[in-house]
């Protein structure tokens, strides 16, 4: 599954991926990002510096993930493991 940042905005902001599934970050702003889980269990691309790419593993139990990028809060998305 691949995530583009682009305009301050999560693209897909909604998606599902499978449990443990490989998220792929790609950040096309001009200014640094992360895609942060805000509950239990959850997960941190850590920064993305404009321009760059990173991979982290989605959460192995089934549900929905809420993100945000916690340095544009208003930046939000969900994760669902299904």
């Amino acid at each position: 599954m691949q995530v583009t940042i682009k305009e301050f905005t999560f693209g897909p902001d909604n998606f599902t991926v499978s449990p443990g599934a490989k998220v792929t970050v790609v950040n096309q702003d001009s200014t640094a990002h992360t895609l942060t889980a805000t509950g239990q269990g959850g997960f941190d691309s850590g920064t993305i510096g404009a321009g760059k790419t990173v991979t982290f593993t989605a959460p192995t139990k089934p549900g929905s993930y809420p993100f945000i990028c916690s340095l544009h809060q208003f930046m939000k998305g969900t994760l669902t493991v299904a």
